[in-house]
């Protein structure tokens, strides 16, 4: 019986680190969302929020879609930050665009460069959420390439 629990007992602590890099359900979702925006032609990347680009600024979650390589356009670079459902622009450059702007998901910002345009989320909800901003941000590109 003391054999049997000595060995229950050394494999519990064998595996005990093995479960600690096991992701979490929260670090799951995310993954799972973030495939989601991959896979439906996004990019996700880490930025400082339009507005607050000061080094203690927390980094927020920025969902992008590319410009396609064959547009020769030049886009002027603007963005736009989103407190409290009110939009405003940092910096010069004109209104935040409408297909952003009523957008149902609670957004902190985006703005528009060179090579794309995008959306700040915290990553509070769903691949629904993810389908709405995907759907934005396919207008907004039409709307820019024309």
């Amino acid at each position: 019986m003391w054999t049997f629990l000595l060995i229950a007992f050394v494999l519990a602590l064998a595996l005990a680190p093995l479960i600690h890099v096991l992701p979490s359900k929260g670090q799951r979702r995310l993954a799972r969302l973030r495939e989601y925006a991959a896979v439906h032609g996004m990019f996700v990347e880490s930025r400082r929020p339009p507005g607050n680009e000061a080094s203690d600024a927390r980094p927020v979650i920025y969902y992008g879609q590319r410009f396609p390589t064959s547009s020769q356009r030049e886009f002027s670079s603007a963005s736009w930050a989103c407190a409290n459902g009110q939009w405003r622009r940092v910096g010069r450059g004109p209104r935040v665009p409408t297909c952003i702007s009523d957008c149902p998901v609670s957004l902190e910002g985006a703005s528009v460069d060179q090579y794309s345009c995008g959306v700040y989320w915290d990553e509070a909800g769903d691949e629904a959420c993810i389908e709405h901003i995907r759907v934005a941000l396919a207008h907004w590109t039409e709307h820019l390439i024309g």
